[in-house]
């Protein structure tokens, strides 16, 4: 069964709804975006209904956002608190903890921040909300000296991000500080089957710009990623599924590998693989497999055969935030085409309206070893290039 809500749903995830009428529950998002017309469509009442008799029956989300209908609609059963383990970071911090003694965390609310005794803490570190969505209030503080400007700067952004999702998603009070994780960044699309065994549908690498970049500007995914962790990430999954308590359960998992090879979690995101439909239908049009349709039905990818033929090609996607330093306001609009120019093979654009979301657009490539800087690129630019801006702005004014 399919549960969709804001931000985005792709034309991809759209029509393969259409091919395979699968069960939409007619929520009012689903109402504005067509698909409560659909002969598989079913009323929330039917939806909570079957949810909550049918064990086995598996719900996917397109966005976190959905999180609220299921705790109002299936308190009944275990999906609630499954999802509370993993979106609260520090309950699965706790839950967790035996596996990671060496990781330092603490949390603390957004109105105590003049209150911490940032000096002992140890630095470096990283704070985020306890519950939080796209890299929002996420800041690196290098030393004690830094502090006091991280904790205006993520006032700031939390005033700016209110509104824009749902306490469940984005929590703008409660705040974990973890030690530095460091090390090479992942991403894993995977689902908990019947028996709590995880299964990896997708693994892609978050690339950076350089150690204090925060942002998610680009996953990356091949052959040789995918063939080089999987086994390693399965069974690091399993753990962490053990811990949680997870049954029949989709999620999206970010992970470093750190210089001596450990793996530790940063944090795992419930009832979805990447949000805005981006991860997993990456993986589709990399390898030609759906991870959402493998968890709906319980089906477990045969990498090689799915993996054959695409020695050294990269597949990526490019997350075009507003990274301009410009206020929305000032933006009259963003120049989709002047982007695509920097890029030999794009493979999709998917162009958002900036002024209801801090994203001008999601941009899916393919490269290889001769084109790979066209990634490097785009990594490293703040995007100037390809804004135009408010007249007000331009004049002064």
């Amino acid at each position: 069964m399919i549960i969709v809500d804001k931000p985005y749903i792709s034309p991809s995830f759209t029509q393969m709804l259409h091919e395979h009428q699968l069960p939409v529950i007619r929520t009012a998002y689903a109402g504005e975006v067509g698909l409560s017309s659909l002969p598989s469509a079913i009323s929330e009442q039917e939806a909570a209904r079957r949810l909550s008799q049918e064990q086995s029956l598996r719900l996917y989300a397109t966005s976190e956002n959905a999180i609220g209908w299921i705790a109002e609609h299936l308190s009944g059963t275990a999906l609630p608190q499954m999802i509370e383990t993993c979106k609260n970071k520090v309950l699965f911090r706790d839950l967790t903890a035996q596996l990671f003694p060496d990781l330092f965390y603490t949390a603390l609310n957004i109105s105590s921040f003049d209150d911490l005794s940032i000096d002992e803490i140890p630095m470096p570190c990283i704070i985020k909300p306890a519950a939080g969505f796209f890299s929002m209030g996420v800041h690196t503080i290098a030393s004690a000296a830094q502090w006091k400007e991280t904790a205006g700067l993520i006032r700031q952004e939390m005033r700016l991000a209110e509104g824009l999702y749902p306490k469940e998603v984005l929590d703008a009070e409660q705040f974990i500080i973890e030690g530095m994780i460091t090390g090479e960044e992942y991403a894993v699309d995977a689902y908990y089957d019947s028996r709590g065994s995880a299964v990896i549908v997708g693994i892609y690498k978050h690339v950076f710009a350089s150690e204090d970049d925060v942002s998610d500007r680009v996953y990356s995914t091949s052959k040789e990623l995918i063939e080089e962790h999987v086994e390693e990430f399965t069974v690091f999954l399993d753990e962490i599924g053990t811990a949680l308590h997870v049954r029949d359960f989709p999620v999206h998992v970010e992970l470093r590998i750190d210089a001596k090879g450990h793996i530790v979690p940063i944090e795992v995101n419930p009832m979805r693989f990447g949000g805005w439909c981006t991860t997993s239908d990456l993986t589709t049009m990399a390898f030609g497999f759906n991870p959402y349709l493998a968890y709906l039905r319980d089906e477990r990818p045969h990498w090689p055969t799915l993996l054959a033929g695409t020695d050294g090609q990269q597949f990526s996607i490019v997350v075009l935030d507003n990274s301009t330093g410009y206020d929305t306001s000032q933006i009259r609009r963003f120049d989709h085409e002047a982007l695509l120019t920097w890029f030999s093979h794009p493979l999709e654009l998917r162009k958002i309206d900036h002024t209801e979301y801090p994203v001008f657009a999601f941009l899916f490539v393919q490269t290889d070893e001769s084109t790979s800087g066209e990634l490097d690129r785009i990594l490293r630019s703040s995007l100037r290039e390809f804004i135009v801006l408010e007249d007000t702005v331009l004049s002064g004014r």
